[in-house]
């Protein structure tokens, strides 16, 4: 498994073990009240809102949470929220692209956020489209395999439409084209044998900037830092990140 698609990995499993925290959750909500907004407050007729949802859920987000959460976009009982969405480009202190996907009720507090905490670990802005042209929409799915052999699994998966898959133990990577994710989402999930960790629309780098184990924990610090910031909802780099580094992130309180 490369190491962007381990980093991938890696950020889902910190996240379920920090969801006691507060903040995890608010996120998680926003992005349920604004797939909710957009679409059918039915999941079952919105598939942004069923991917929120499941996310949800996935990281232990309780379900009276998320029924509030989906009124709230939706607009039920007057309770409604107005949250614009919102993309900024950079690149990180080791070279690397970045982009920012914030959900904000202020643009101005979140710009000034986002451009503050990459100043000073010594990455740039970059203008609109200066990053993102190495990126493109994909569905992400990850497996874990409790039954069977992970690379048998691996091969139904593709069999199911998967455009890629990465086995790391019991744990498969899959990569699924946008159009098609839907379908792919819910052959995986009707596999037996396993357990959907996660299934997320994300951008994924066409190429990738290897980064040395300074440049990579540079940026691996200034990735968190963003995650931090409250507005900010999802952060995708193109660093290729030494696994000795990521070991080390992982294993990081």
């Amino acid at each position: 498994m490369s190491g962007h698609s381990k980093w991938s990995t890696i950020k889902h499993k910190k996240g379920a073990a920090d969801a006691k925290r507060g903040q995890l959750f608010t996120k998680l909500a926003r992005e349920i009240m604004v797939a909710a907004r957009g679409g059918d407050p039915n999941p079952e007729m919105n598939f942004r809102l069923r991917l929120a949802i499941d996310n949800a859920k996935s990281l232990n987000m309780p379900k009276e949470n998320i029924d509030r959460a989906v009124a709230r976009g939706s607009g039920v009982g007057g309770d409604s929220a107005v949250l614009e969405e919102i993309s900024y480009e950079a690149y990180g202190p080791g070279g690397a692209g970045i982009i920012v996907q914030a959900m904000t009720d202020n643009k101005n507090r979140t710009a000034a956020e986002v451009r503050a905490q990459i100043t000073r670990a010594g990455g740039n802005l970059a203008g609109a489209g200066a990053v993102s042209w190495n990126f493109e929409s994909k569905g992400l799915i990850t497996v874990e395999v409790d039954e069977g052999d992970p690379d048998d699994v691996a091969l139904e998966i593709v069999d199911a439409g998967a455009e890629d898959v990465e086995v790391d133990g019991s744990t498969v990577q899959v990569t699924a084209p946008y159009e098609d994710f839907a379908q792919v989402k819910t052959s995986v999930e009707a596999l037996s044998g396993i357990r959907v960790e996660s299934g997320v629309l994300a951008l994924v780098p066409t190429t990738l900037v290897p980064l040395d184990d300074k440049g990579a924990m540079q940026t691996l610090r200034l990735l968190d830092a963003l995650e931090e910031l409250d507005d900010v909802s999802k952060v995708y780099s193109n660093g290729d990140f030494p696994d000795e580094v990521l070991e080390k992130y992982a294993s990081a309180d």
